[in-house]
C-alpha cells in the first residue's frame, strides 16, 4: 500500500499533524492528486551519478548535494514536477473541482518562481515531509513493510505543528474578543436602558403624587430590578470572559515564548553554527528560507496577539469592573509581548553571506544582509538603510555588553561603498542588501603582546540598520556582527591569517566572548577540522592513514592517543623539528599545492602524498623496478616528490615538483616523460593512472603570431632515459644519481628539461629565438644538458 493511503488512516490528531506540515510551502492537494508520482521520484530515484537505483530518503546512501549531476537530477525533478501539476489541473474539469483546479495552477506557478534558482530546497523539503509522514505511520503500526526506515528528528514537523496550535489558538481568541466586545455592547446598551428608567422614576417621583404616579414609578421600579438583576448577571460574565480571555492570551504568549526560543536559540543559531564551520569546508545545506517561514509565521502571531491584547486593555478602560484579589497583568503582558517581537525582529537580522574572513585591504568584497521578518512587518514600505563598520575584538566586547560602542571609537578602519538600502525581492519574498563593492582602506591595529602578530588579530564587520514598524508606532534599532576577520597587507601573510580562522571556526563556543577560543583541543577535533579543508579544497577527505601521519608530524612525533591535546602553538607557531616552518604552513602549502595542480590524481587516489620517506622505502623495495609513488615534501613546503624503485631495488627520490614546476608542465605529464617510471605503486600501470590527465601532443606546431615557435619541455632526469625522452650523447651517467640522504628528508636526483621542437627550424637567428622562448618561461638554463649541441641539432 502506498505511503499516501496509509497516512489517510492515522487517525485524526496524527492527521492533523500531517496537515500541518503542508500548505502555502507545499499544498496538500499536490500531495493528493500526485501521491504516487511523488512517492516514485522523490522516494526511490535514480542515482544521476551511478544510474543505480537507490532509496534518497536514505541518510547512508545520501546524494552528495554538491554534486554537478545530482543538482541537474533535482532541478530536472522541478521542472517535471511542475509539468505534472499543470498536467494534472488541465484535467480537472468537473466544476465541483474548480477550486482544486485553481490551487493545483497557482502551486505550479509558485513552485516555479520561488524554487528555480534553488531547486534543492523544495527537494529537501518534499522529502522531509515524507518522513514526517512516515515516521506516524510507523507509530501508529509499530511497522510498515516495503518502505525505508528513515532517519529523521521530526524538529521541522514539530514546529510547523505548534505553529499551527498557536494559529488556531489566535484564531479562538480573537472569537472570543469579539465576543466580549459584543457583550460589553449589549451591556452599555442595558445599562443606559436602566440609567434611562432610573431618570423617568425621579421624573415621575417629582410630579404631584397621584394613584397613577405611583402605579408608573412601581411599574417602572420593578422593570428597573429585573434590569438590574440582568445587568449583575452581565457583569459576572463579562468578568469571567476578561479573566478567560487574558488568560489564553497568557497561555498563547508563553506557547510562542516557548517556540521562539526554539527557533531562534536552536535552529537559527544551528544555521549560524552551521554557516561557520562552512568556513572550514563543510557541507552548508542552508535551510534560511525554511527559518523565514517560520519567523515570518511567529511575526504574524505575536502581532495579532499583541493586538488582541491592546483591544482588551481597551475595552477595559472603556467599562472599568472591579475584580477584587485578581491583579491587572494585561500592561506587563503587553510589555512582554511587545519585547518578543523586539527580540524576534533583532535576531533575525542576519548576514546571509559572510564578508571574507581573510580580507585584503585594498581588494572588493562583498556581503549580504537579510531581515528575515521584513516582510511580514512591512519594513520595507520605508526602506532601511544598512551601514558596514568594522571593529575590533575590544570594540564588539563592548558592543556585546552595552549594546552600543564606546565614545573612544566607532570604527577601527575606513570601508568604502558601506551603505546600502535593503530591498524587497517579490518572487522571493526576501528583504536584503548585497554589498558588492566594498573595500577596506586602512585599518587601526592593536598593541602586539609577546609572540602576537597581525595574523591572531581578529576583526569583525558590523552591520547596523534602524527602522519602525506599526506606522511608527515601534521603532528597532538592529545590528549584527560578521564572523572574525583577519586583516591582511600581503599575500604571504595569508596561510597564518588562514590558521587562525580555521581555529577560530571550529573551536568557538556559543555565547562566547568575542572572540575567545580553547589555546588547546583533542587532537581528533583538529583531525576532523583538517579533513574538511581538505575534501572542500581537493574533492577528497583525508583516510586515517593520512591522519595519523599528520598526527605524528603535528605533535613531533611524540603522538599517542585521538583525544590527546594539541595546542594552537603546536599548530601554527612552534616551527617542525628541524624545519623553518610550522605545522599549518606545512600543510597549508600541500592543500594549496593539490587544489590548484594535483586535484583530479589526489581524487583517484594516485596519490599517497601522507607519507614518510622510510616507509616510502620499505614499500618500494618489494616491488618491481619502475613501481613508483607520489608524496608530499617534508622539507620543502608545497613540493610533491616522485619515488621510485631501480633495477639494483635502490630508491631514488626525484627533486620536489612546487607550484611552480606544475606551472610550467603539469604532473602528468612529467611522468609520462619519464620512460623509467612503468607502474604507481602498487602495480598500476601509469598510463592507465594518469592517461587522462596527459596534456595531447600536436605533431605539427604551428608558428606563433610572434613569428616564435613553441618548444615542447620535457622533464628529464640525467642519467635516466629510455623510449619517449630526448638522450643526449655527452650526459653524464649516474654521477648525479645517490640514494636519498639518510639524515635528510630531502631527495636527492634533480631533473632538468629538454626542449624539442616538432617542426624544422631554419635561420641562424632560430636558436637564439629558442633560448628567449625558454627564459620567457623562467627556465634554468644551466639545468639543459648539452644544450650547444642541441642548438646546433636544431640549426641542422
Amino acid at each position: 500500500m502506498a505511503l499516501w493511503a496509509k497516512a489517510q488512516q492515522l487517525p485524526p490528531e496524527s492527521l492533523q499533524q500531517i496537515r500541518a506540515i503542508y500548505g502555502e510551502h507545499f499544498p496538500i492537494e499536490v500531495r493528493h492528486y500526485l501521491a504516487q508520482w511523488i512517492e516514485d521520484k522523490f522516494w526511490y530515484a535514480t542515482n544521476p551519478i551511478s544510474s543505480v537505483m537507490f532509496i534518497m530518503c536514505r541518510s547512508d546512501i545520501e546524494p552528495v548535494p554538491e554534486n554537478p549531476q545530482h543538482e541537474q537530477y533535482v532541478a530536472g525533478l522541478l521542472n517535471s514536477l511542475v509539468q505534472e501539476i499543470e498536467n494534472k489541473a488541465a484535467v480537472v474539469t468537473d466544476t465541483e473541482f474548480f477550486l482544486t483546479k485553481l490551487k493545483l495552477a497557482e502551486a505550479a506557478k509558485t513552485f516555479r518562481q520561488r524554487y528555480s534558482g534553488n531547486p534543492m530546497q523544495l527537494f529537501n523539503y518534499v522529502r522531509q515531509c515524507l518522513a514526517t509522514e512516515m515516521r506516524l505511520v510507523q507509530a501508529a503500526s509499530g511497522e510498515v513493510t516495503g518502505f525505508p526506515s528513515l532517519v529523521t528528528n521530526g524538529s521541522s514537523a514539530e514546529v510547523i505543528h505548534k505553529l499551527e496550535i498557536i494559529k488556531t489558538r489566535t484564531r479562538d481568541t480573537a472569537e472570543d474578543l469579539r465576543r466580549l466586545e459584543q457583550e460589553q455592547e449589549a451591556f452599555a446598551i442595558q445599562y443606559h436602558e436602566c440609567t434611562k428608567l432610573s431618570a423617568h422614576i425621579q421624573q415621575l417621583s417629582a410630579q404631584q403624587s397621584s394613584p397613577q404616579t405611583t402605579a408608573a414609578i412601581q411599574k417602572i421600579t420593578h422593570q428597573k430590578e429585573l434590569l438590574e438583576q440582568v445587568l449583575q448577571q452581565k457583569v459576572a460574565g463579562l468578568v469571567q470572559l476578561r479573566l478567560t480571555l487574558v488568560d489564553k492570551l497568557k497561555e498563547t504568549f508563553q506557547m510562542i515564548n516557548t517556540l521562539q526560543g526554539h527557533v531562534l536559540d536552536e535552529e537559527l543559531i544551528r544555521w549560524k553554527r552551521e554557516q561557520q564551520l562552512a568556513g572550514n569546508g563543510a557541507i552548508f545545506n542552508s535551510n534560511l528560507d525554511t527559518i523565514q517561514e517560520w519567523c515570518e509565521s511567529l511575526a504574524e502571531l505575536i502581532w495579532s496577539n499583541r493586538q488582541q491584547i491592546k483591544e482588551v486593555e481597551l475595552l477595559k478602560k472603556k467599562l472599568s469592573l472591579a475584580t477584587p484579589g485578581v491583579p491587572d497583568v494585561l500592561p506587563q503582558l503587553l510589555t512582554e509581548i511587545t519585547q518578543l517581537l523586539s527580540s524576534l525582529v533583532t535576531s533575525t537580522f542576519i548576514i546571509e553571506k559572510q564578508p571574507p574572513q581573510v580580507m585584503k585591504t585594498n581588494t572588493r568584497f562583498t556581503a549580504t544582509v537579510r531581515l528575515l521578518v521584513g516582510g511580514k512587518l512591512n519594513v520595507h514600505m520605508t526602506p532601511p538603510q544598512v551601514k558596514v563598520t568594522i571593529i575590533s575584538e575590544s570594540q564588539a566586547n563592548i558592543l556585546l555588553k552595552n549594546d552600543k560602542l564606546g565614545k573612544s571609537g566607532e570604527a577601527s578602519g575606513e570601508i568604502l561603498n558601506n551603505t546600502g538600502t535593503m530591498e524587497y525581492q517579490q518572487a522571493t519574498r526576501q528583504l536584503s542588501v548585497s554589498f558588492r563593492n566594498m573595500q577596506l582602506k586602512k585599518i587601526k591595529r592593536a598593541e602586539k603582546k609577546g609572540t602576537e602578530s597581525v595574523m591572531d588579530e581578529k576583526f569583525s564587520l558590523l552591520f547596523q540598520s534602524q527602522f519602525s514598524v506599526g506606522g511608527g508606532e515601534l521603532m528597532f534599532q538592529v545590528w549584527t556582527l560578521s564572523l572574525p576577520v583577519v586583516v591582511i597587507v600581503h599575500g604571504n601573510q595569508e596561510p597564518h591569517a588562514w590558521a587562525t580562522v580555521t581555529w577560530d571556526n571550529a573551536f568557538s563556543e556559543p555565547g562566547r566572548v568575542p572572540f575567545a577560543v580553547p589555546d588547546k583541543v583533542p587532537w581528533s577535533n583538529v583531525a576532523e577540522t583538517l579533513s574538511l579543508k581538505f575534501r572542500a579544497a581537493t574533492g577528497r577527505p583525508l583516510t586515517e592513514e593520512n591522519i595519523r601521519f599528520l598526527a605524528e608530524k603535528a605533535f613531533r612525533g611524540n603522538y599517542s592517543e585521538p583525544n590527546q591535546m594539541l595546542s594552537w602553538a603546536q599548530f601554527c607557531k612552534e616551527p617542525l623539528s628541524e624545519r623553518n616552518f610550522t605545522f599549518w604552513e606545512w600543510f597549508y602549502a600541500v592543500m594549496k599545492l593539490t587544489r590548484e595542480h594535483l586535484r583530479g590524481p589526489w581524487v583517484d587516489g594516485a596519490i599517497l602524498g601522507f607519507i614518510r620517506k622510510k616507509q616510502t622505502e620499505e614499500m618500494l623495495q618489494s616491488r618491481p623496478s619502475g613501481t613508483f609513488l607520489l608524496r608530499f615534501s617534508d622539507s620543502e613546503l608545497g613540493g610533491v616528490t616522485i619515488a621510485w624503485v631501480s633495477d639494483s631495488s635502490e630508491v631514488f627520490m626525484l627533486q620536489p615538483f612546487t607550484s611552480k614546476d606544475f606551472a610550467i608542465r603539469s604532473l602528468a605529464d612529467r611522468i609520462a616523460d619519464l620512460s623509467h617510471l612503468l607502474n604507481l605503486y602498487p602495480d598500476i600501470p601509469k598510463d592507465i593512472a594518469f592517461n587522462k590527465y596527459y596534456t595531447p601532443f600536436q605533431d605539427n606546431q604551428p608558428t606563433a603570431n610572434n613569428g616564435y615557435v613553441k618548444p615542447l619541455l620535457v622533464t628529464h632526469v640525467p642519467g635516466w632515459s629510455g623510449p619517449g625522452v630526448v638522450s643526449y650523447p655527452n650526459t653524464p651517467q649516474h654521477p648525479f644519481l645517490q640514494s636519498p640522504d639518510p639524515s635528510r628528508d630531502t631527495p636527492s636526483v634533480a631533473s632538468s628539461y629538454a626542449g624539442s621542437v616538432a617542426t624544422t627550424m631554419t635561420g641562424a637567428g632560430q636558436g637564439m629565438d629558442y633560448l628567449d622562448q625558454l627564459d620567457d618561461c623562467n627556465i634554468d638554463l644551466n639545468g639543459l644538458v648539452n644544450l650547444s649541441e642541441l642548438m646546433q641539432g636544431y640549426r641542422q
